[in-house]
């Protein structure tokens, strides 16, 4: 599936060769309160043609306190989230002001839907429940057809757009704000998903990298795609892990049995959630779980007492408190195009057995073994497929909790004298959240110093 990655990226590195005439014009954003500016930049909706239609990216600011001596460049994932809107709404930049501008955008497609100020793609976001695994080869021709359908539906709206929304058409677009900047190298911070902005950014234009800081992400640049997903689920098998070893040291040792013989029974016949209206599968019941285990212990208690709820035949307990009652996904048109999609029932098969292997708790949930099942039959192909770092890169550094860490360092092991910041502990990114982390990347970012090649904080 990944042969033609060669080829891919050379087609991808082709565009970006736009750049906005004149300066940008900064004014007060819209309803603004926190004293940030906004520009607007024109780039291509399709990279690979640069005179034809264009689209506009609303840019935020906040100027440096003191003299500044540069920008940096940061985005938040999700994908879709509002940049603008989140820079704003809070203080975790402050100290990184008193010498550095943030810049930030609202990534392309994701519009007033998403708080987004940028152009947005004319469709609808849905979210649907994962789907089960086919049984045959007429389930996955009908999970193809079913994905199609979904994609259709916004497809249809605006169908160059939705085939230019990869995290490469993103990077693209950093290239473009880099630029109408004035050129100077590149200072990127990018959470979660835009981790991956930041690496096909790396892939693309190596040599316009000053420093990158890479927080709470997954690994997007590897050749053995199949190998990453067993790392997915490793990490998740490590979370209950540590679950399961906190029960055994308390008052929950019975609940690692209780587990197994649960899961199994709920794949035989699914558990109901009693007055829910709803029953959960042992991969619904594992999706749950593994998200409650990374939390830590202030949520153990609740996970060791839901466990043995089910296993008396309630499992109201993993009902969520909002939204979705079954793990669910939203429409892909991101994620359609940046992740490898099994091209058969085979292929997922024998996917889903190395995983059960390897994670004989966890399984396969929480991992884009299921991720990508909604991309199956998707009608635009993978356009930026996993590929490793380039040569030549400036150190990086990556920062992440359990398991992020892990994923961010098996980017950064491609990067001599990159390091990683480790927070043993639940959480989602860092910086926001954690001063030791934040005060290191800060470090980082004004005077390109790293701290030690692993960091605890």
């Amino acid at each position: 599936m990944l042969k033609h990655i060669a080829v891919v990226l050379a087609l991808l590195g082709s565009g970006a060769q736009a750049q906005q005439a004149g300066p940008l014009e900064w004014s007060p954003c819209p309803n603004d309160k926190a004293g940030m500016e906004c520009a607007d930049l024109k780039v291509p909706v399709d990279w690979q043609k640069t005179g034809g239609r264009e689209i506009t990216l609303k840019l935020g600011r906040l100027k440096a306190t003191g003299a500044s001596e540069g920008s940096v460049l940061v985005a938040y994932g999700g994908p879709g989230g509002p940049g603008i809107a989140i820079t704003r709404s809070g203080d975790w930049w402050d100290k990184l002001r008193r010498r550095m501008d943030i810049v930030t955008w609202d990534t392309r497609g994701y519009g007033e839907q998403f708080g987004g100020l940028s152009t947005g793609l004319p469709c609808t976001w849905t979210r649907i429940p994962l789907p089960d695994f086919p049984g045959d080869d007429a389930d996955f021709g009908r999970l193809s057809d079913t994905n199609r359908g979904y994609a259709e539906a916004c497809r249809n709206k605006d169908p160059e757009f939705f085939a230019n929304m990869s995290s490469a058409d993103n990077a693209k677009d950093m290239e473009a704000i880099r630029k109408a900047l004035g050129g100077a190298k590149l200072n990127f911070y990018g959470a979660s998903y835009a981790g991956f902005y930041g690496q096909a950014y790396a892939r693309l234009f190596p040599g316009q990298v000053r420093t990158m800081v890479l927080d709470g992400t997954w690994n997007h640049s590897t050749t053995g795609w199949t190998g990453e997903l067993e790392e997915m689920a490793k990490s998740n098998q490590q979370a209950l892990d540590r679950f399961f070893g906190w029960c055994a040291a308390g008052t929950c040792g019975e609940v690692p049995a209780k587990w197994r013989k649960l899961v199994a029974e709920a794949d035989r016949t699914p558990i109901p959630a009693k007055g829910a209206g709803v029953a959960y599968k042992g991969r619904d019941l594992q999706a749950f779980a593994i998200s409650s285990a990374r939390q830590g212990v202030t949520a153990w208690p609740g996970l060791a007492q839901d466990i043995s709820m089910a296993a008396e035949g309630d499992a109201s307990g993993f009902l969520p408190d909002r939204g979705a009652r079954y793990p669910d996904q939203s429409t892909g048109v991101t994620e359609c195009l940046d992740w490898p999609r099994p091209a058969g029932r085979a292929e997922l098969e024998t996917t889903i057995h190395r995983l059960r292997r390897l994670a004989p708790d966890a399984g396969t949930a929480n991992t884009l073994a299921t991720g990508t099942l909604g991309c199956v039959g998707w009608p635009v192909r993978v356009t930026n497929p996993p590929a490793p770092l380039p040569k030549g890169l400036p150190p990086m550094l990556g920062a992440g909790a359990w398991g992020e860490s892990d994923a961010v360092q098996r980017v950064l092991k491609q990067v001599p004298g990159s390091a990683t910041i480790r927070h043993d502990g639940p959480g989602h990114t860092l910086y926001g959240f954690n001063t030791c982390a934040r005060d290191h990347i800060d470090r980082y970012f004004t005077d390109r110093v790293l701290p030690a090649a692993v960091t605890s904080c």
